[in-house]
Formats: structure tokens, sequence, C-alpha cells
């Protein structure tokens, strides 16, 4: 089967799975696990921030920083499309209070400017207006067909939000991404922003966990909120080691997805009826539209899965992710698949 729902699907490797049964462990609601602190010790380092949380999923990581961030009352702005407000079962405003305004990205990006978010900022407005209480940013943006952030960009939202005494979370869950394709570090992609949470699931290719990163003090507060979500964890250690292989040996590799992500975005462009840009491909992500074909994205889906190919439909589009379980050779599959259903 060639699974191209997600890169969320991939299987540990094999120096991951030597490190999960090897790891020393020890409670880690205690702050006693030597392999979650160094796991946090080491994405501390790499995005120069100084400190770290492990956390269950990247969505708890966004949502214990939006609680953080804001208090009940607040609006939260944020592109339309972005995570925290389409995938994260409304959590801002279950858990934290806040309302969501959502802005598009006039270029369909999904990544915002600071032109399109000032107007939409309540700073000094009378007492009846719900304040502006974070802006919340996403790099790579997912259901932007996996587009970037440069540092620059991201530096001129911080900095005049942090002139209104606005604070800004990055949803960096595949920031790693964001990095190679861009040639910058992760750090200074997320230099300015005050939190940033990065996934080890997705494209870094482990089987379980996120990172959430800020100050010491916010970090001190992260942890409250983790257990009181439900995210304690015990002997840990178990699954931080298999994130510390992911980040040491994953990003170096992510270039590959990156290159089989474009040729699947080419073959696809050849393709009468589907519409894609592939100069816009830059990371792992492939969205088309396939609206001109003559059949719907399910059943284009469906037609798929019975030759041995997993993605997902949503609307009049099609979404495909590469990652390391995915080889060359399974893209020329599925474009073979995909001339053969709509022929």
């Amino acid at each position: 089967m060639i699974d191209l729902r997600s890169d969320t699907v991939t299987k540990p490797t094999p120096a991951m799975r030597r490190a999960m049964a090897e790891a020393e462990v020890g409670d880690d609601v205690f702050g006693e696990d030597p392999t979650v602190e160094k796991l946090q010790e080491k994405a501390a380092e790499i995005f120069n921030k100084e400190a770290a949380l492990f956390v269950p999923t990247g969505s708890m990581g966004n949502q214990i920083a939006v609680k953080l961030h804001t208090k009940p009352g607040d609006e939260v702005i944020i592109e339309e499309r972005g995570h925290i407000f389409n995938y994260e079962m409304a959590t801002p405003s279950v858990v934290s209070g806040v309302l969501i305004r959502p802005i598009r990205a006039k270029d369909d990006s999904g990544i915002l400017t600071w032109e399109e978010i000032e107007p939409a900022i309540h700073h000094n407005q009378p007492y009846y207006a719900c304040p502006t209480g974070l802006i919340c940013l996403e790099n790579t943006h997912n259901f932007g067909g996996g587009s970037v952030m440069t540092a620059a960009q991201t530096d001129e939202i911080c900095q005049k939000a942090h002139s209104l005494k606005i604070p800004v979370h990055l949803d960096g869950a595949r920031i790693f991404n964001a990095s190679v394709a861009l040639g910058e570090s992760v750090a200074e992609l997320t230099k300015s922003v005050d939190s940033v949470q990065f996934c080890l699931s997705k494209g870094l290719g482990a089987p379980v966990g996120s990172i959430l990163l800020g100050t010491k003090d916010f970090i001190r507060e992260a942890r409250v909120w983790r257990k009181r979500l439900g995210g304690g964890m015990r002997q840990v250690g178990i699954l931080a080691a298999a994130g510390l292989v992911a980040l040491e040996e994953s990003p170096p590799k992510l270039y590959e997805d990156h290159k089989n992500a474009k040729r699947l975005a080419e073959g696809l462009a050849e393709i009468k009826g589907i519409c894609i840009n592939p100069e816009k491909v830059v990371t792992n992500i492939v969205i088309f539209d396939v609206a001109e074909t003559g059949k719907t994205a399910s059943q284009i889906c469906a037609e798929l899965k019975e030759k041995g190919i997993l993605a997902i439909p949503f609307g009049n589009r099609i979404r495909m992710v590469t990652h390391y379980d995915v080889s060359s050779e399974d893209i020329e599959t599925t474009l073979k698949a995909m001339r053969e259903i709509l022929l």
C-alpha cells in the first residue's frame, strides 16, 4: 500500500526501535525521565529557546500556548485554513474561552502578511470590543499546500505585533520542512515568536509526540497545563528516545520528500482536468483540484484505494503528502494509476 494520506503514517525506523528498546527511563511527571530531559534540552538548543516541553500531540502543544498567551474573552487571529482553527476540536473556545478571528491570505498561500493582519486587530478599542490577545501563524501551512514563511516575513509580523504587546505563537508542525525548503535554520525561522510547537511525528517520522518551546517561565506554566489536559506521562522516555533519533537523523533527508512531491505535482499537472501549479509545491504537500476531470475527489480516491494507493479527498481537491516511506518509484506508480483512472 502506498500511503499518501499524511506524513503521520510513517513507521519507526530500525534506529528508532533500537533507541526505544534501550531507552533509560524514569517518571516524567516527577521530572525524572532522563531521556525526556535530553530530548527537551536538545530541542531547546536547536531552536535557541530557553526551554522545551515534550507533549503527546501537536494539538496539545498549540492549545497550551493559546491558553497561556490569552485570557477569556480575547480574540485570536489566524489564517482561515489554519490547523488551530479547523482541526483542533474548537479547543480555543472550550479550554481558553477565546474567539477565533480568521483571515484568508489574499494570495491563497495561507501565509499571512502584516497588511492582512493589521485591519483585524482590536487594540485600544472600546471596552465592549473583543481585544486581540494572540496572533497564530503556521509554517509550513498545511492547507496552503505546504507553503513556507521566511524568517523575514515572520520577524516583521512579530516586531509589529510586539509593539502592540500582542504575542505570536507559531504552529511549526512541519517547520523542519520549511527550513530545508528555504535554507534557513529553524532557529532563524522562529527567533521572533513567543512560542513554537513542532511535531516529531510528521515529516521527522517519530511514532508519537511534539515539542513546545518558549521561555523558562512559559514552559514552567505549560507543564502545569499539560498535566491538567491529561498529558502527564510516566516512563515516556521510550517515546522520547525515538524523538531524539528523529531530530538527529531525519532533517537532512527531508529534501528527498520535497523532490518526490515536486515530481508528483509535475506529473499531475500533465493529466487532463487536474489543476495544480507545480511551481508552488516547495515542501512535501501536494494539493490539486479535480473539478474538471469528470469525477469527484472521493471517486478518484476510492479508485486509487483499489489500486493500493491512499489519499485524502476534500471538496473538489485531493491532498497527497510525501514522506520517508514513499519512494520515487511509488510516485511513478501513483502517477500511472491517476492516468489510468482519468483516461
